[in-house]
């Protein structure tokens, strides 16, 4: 019993000392250790991210890791959901949040954004023999979003905010169950999600349709107000459009070119 409790000791002493606090880094030596960041997100936005037999994968865990590496840092991503992501970064909690987070004036109150990495737009996710072909025909149907996204937002201004109609789900998947359902009409998200679910399940018969209604949105990395890592981000996600990782990063998620001089042209 006692060498036993000794043992639990020396280990529990021991990975006291391997521990580091969040974003914080040693020094052994002349040689500095690499910081770890804590990196939060909400895993079910495929194919940003998502979960794989119990991995964080998709563009987003990708590119941050990319950018990380790039800045002088290791990340590691956390499943946290959406809403409380928001609260993780506010509290500083976490370092940085990466999950499809468009840049608006709204967020910026209170939170600090890099560079934008990604172009993305809503547009409609429906039956292939829905009645609906444009935004203006949601009014009068029943549309699922996620809670606290610009697919919400977006939706609120064609039918009304606080409108019965309007569905909202934790996540995109629990919006997409209740269209496969039927207790909706159609669902509103970003593009890359909902085209990539209709072309991965061609069996459930489900179209995308588009309007120029919805605007361009623009990704960001979320930081804390006035983060030191802000800068170490923005120079990192540059050196990845120059020197081509990032393009072969979303070339590999997504099969395509990215317009990296629209995206720096919103610097």
């Amino acid at each position: 019993m006692k060498k036993r409790l000794g043992l639990f000791l020396g280990i529990a002493i021991s990975s006291l000392l391997l521990v580091t606090g969040c974003g914080n880094s040693e020094k052994s030596g002349s040689e500095e250790k690499e910081k770890t960041l804590k990196v939060v997100t909400d895993a079910e936005y495929p194919p940003f991210e998502f979960r794989d037999k119990g991995k964080l994968v998709g563009f987003d865990v990708d590119f941050i890791a990319a950018v990380a590496k790039e800045a002088g840092y290791k990340s590691e991503v956390e499943h946290v959901a959406w809403e409380p992501l928001f609260e993780e970064i506010k509290s500083k909690r976490a370092d940085a949040a990466v999950s499809a987070v468009t840049i608006n004036d709204e967020r910026k109150q209170t939170y600090d954004f890099s560079f934008p990495y990604f172009i993305s737009t809503n547009k409609i996710l429906v039956p292939k023999d829905s009645a609906i072909k444009s935004a203006e025909d949601l009014k009068g149907k029943k549309v699922a979003v996620q809670t606290g996204t610009t697919g919400q937002a977006a939706t609120e201004s064609i039918v009304g905010k606080n409108n019965e109609n309007i569905k909202q789900f934790e996540n995109n998947n629990l919006a997409i169950l209740e269209l496969k359902s039927g207790g909706a009409d159609a669902v509103v998200a970003d593009n890359a999600v909902v085209e990539e679910y209709a072309k991965n399940n061609p069996d459930e018969g489900f179209t995308v349709v588009e309007d120029a209604v919805f605007e361009k949105e623009y990704y960001g990395v979320l930081f804390p107000k006035d983060s030191k890592l802000i800068e170490e981000f923005n120079k990192a996600i540059n050196t990845l459009y120059e020197n081509g990782t990032y393009a072969k990063i979303y070339k590999e998620w997504f099969g395509t070119e990215p317009d990296i001089e629209t995206l720096k042209s919103q610097q």
